[in-house]
């Protein structure tokens, strides 16, 4: 006071000294002398913290969130705890989580099965305004016997656009297969409640990853589809996977499901006629598809082919009639070499009911109930 009373300015020292009395008064709660003024808060709680060294103000700390380290804890605690278990008990709790484990692949499996079903059911509830595939219930079904390799469509009945194996050069062989595509959209062009199905696979790999279905398709597209393009285009599909004559059914059948939710009411097959009896009764037989139900188009070999043509399908009818299914042996075999790409065949997944039918390899009928079972 002295100093202030003479004029003396105050040196920034003893202000700052003062400072920090305060600041001890207020953290005691006690005066330094008799004369000295009372505590106040000069600087509040939980606020900037004073560096005496550098004279500036720091924010304080803010305590580490305890929240994030209670799941570290419990983790650290539950495996600290299995491995004491599993040191009493080693068996016991490889067993325990042994089937945990399974239990959560049957569950997910399961889940995935129903959402599977739930979705086809959806599908088929938006009903035929919206989508018109929902009211087919017919399936005809032309079997793929070669790839079209021709930069064009102009010559489709010409042997030089198809990639032909040895045994199929003969002459007049190309108009064979447009024969085929011909009669397919003829029958179902007479039933507005049919869908056709091209069906074969990427079978020959030196005709590179075309399929014979898609060369039937674009076969058909290209010759304005035989007078029938607003009648059947719209309903005329493929199924790009079959690698032989069962296959063709098979998964054309699983196909109409895919696409319409349903299975067919009635199913035509388009091939050779010298091929009629393996379809008609060892193919038709094998997915115990009712005969009355059951139709067959056939067309004529080329004459030039039509003796070696028959001695090679009694002997396949041969091996069909002892492997049914031909899931095993010369059958198996050549469905291998038929698969040059390796592609994944998608089905069942587009008709779960029947995925039994899928798996199943045997001499005997398939035993199981088919949803065309009567």
């Amino acid at each position: 006071m002295r100093d202030r009373e003479l004029g003396i300015p105050l040196s920034f020292d003893f202000i700052f000294s003062q400072d920090i009395l305060r600041s001890c008064r207020m953290s005691t709660g006690r005066s330094f002398g008799p004369n000295s003024p009372k505590p106040f808060n000069a600087y509040q709680r939980g606020g900037a913290e004073l560096d005496v060294e550098s004279l500036t103000f720091k924010s304080p700390r803010r305590p580490r969130n305890s929240l994030l380290q209670k799941p570290n804890k419990m983790i650290n605690s539950f495996v600290n705890r299995v491995q004491y278990y599993y040191k009493l008990h080693p068996f016991w709790v490889l067993f325990i989580s042994f089937c945990c484990g399974v239990t959560i692949l049957v569950i997910l499996s399961l889940y995935e099965t129903r959402l599977r079903i739930t979705s086809n059911d959806e599908n088929s509830e938006m009903g035929p305004e919206k989508d018109p595939f929902l009211k087919l219930n017919n399936l005809v079904m032309v079997a793929g016997h070669s790839v079209y390799t021709s930069t064009s469509c102009g010559m489709v009945d010409s042997e030089d656009s198809w990639f032909m194996e040895s045994y199929q050069r003969h002459p007049g062989q190309a108009a064979t297969f447009l024969a085929h595509i011909v009669e397919g959209v003829e029958a179902a062009a007479k039933d507005d409640a049919a869908l056709l199905l091209f069906s074969g696979g990427e079978t020959r790999k030196d005709a590179g990853p075309r399929s014979e279905a898609q060369s039937y398709w674009a076969v058909a597209e290209s010759k304005g589809w035989f007078g029938k393009e607003e009648k059947v285009r719209w309903r005329s599909l493929t199924e790009e996977h079959a690698r032989d004559s069962y296959e063709n059914l098979l998964f054309s059948v699983c196909r109409f499901r895919e696409i319409t939710g349903s299975y067919p009411h009635n199913i035509t097959v388009v091939s050779y006629d010298f091929k009629q009896e393996r379809f008609a009764s060892l193919h038709r037989s094998a997915i115990r598809f009712p005969e009355s139900s059951f139709f067959y188009v056939g067309t004529p070999a080329s004459s030039s082919a039509i003796e070696t043509a028959k001695k090679g399908e009694a002997l396949v009818r041969s091996q069909f009639e002892q492997d049914p299914y031909g899931c095993s042996g010369l059958l198996y075999r050549k469905k291998l070499r038929r698969d040059p790409f390796h592609r994944s065949i998608p089905y069942p997944n587009g008709c779960p009911e029947i995925q039994g039918l899928f798996k199943y390899c045997g001499s005997a009928p398939y035993p199981s109930i088919l949803p065309w079972s009567s």
